[in-house]
């Protein structure tokens, strides 16, 4: 079985690094958008937990 939940951990290399940093630097620039430009309610709680999925999900496909 694959190292599912990642008890190990690897040296990224230097791509992936930087694919990382571009997703997460993105991500950061819509969260500021979210929260100055969406009004507070269910619609922006949302919008926030699946950014923070978004980047999850890339990052996990990013480093395998």
């Amino acid at each position: 079985m694959a190292d599912l939940f990642r008890a190990r951990h690897r040296q990224l290399t230097a791509e992936e690094a930087a694919a990382i940093a571009r997703v997460k630097a993105l991500a950061e620039d819509l969260w500021g958008a979210v929260e100055t430009g969406v009004p507070d309610g269910r619609e922006k709680a949302l919008a926030r937990t699946n950014l923070e999925q978004t980047v999850m999900w890339a990052v996990k496909g990013i480093t395998g």
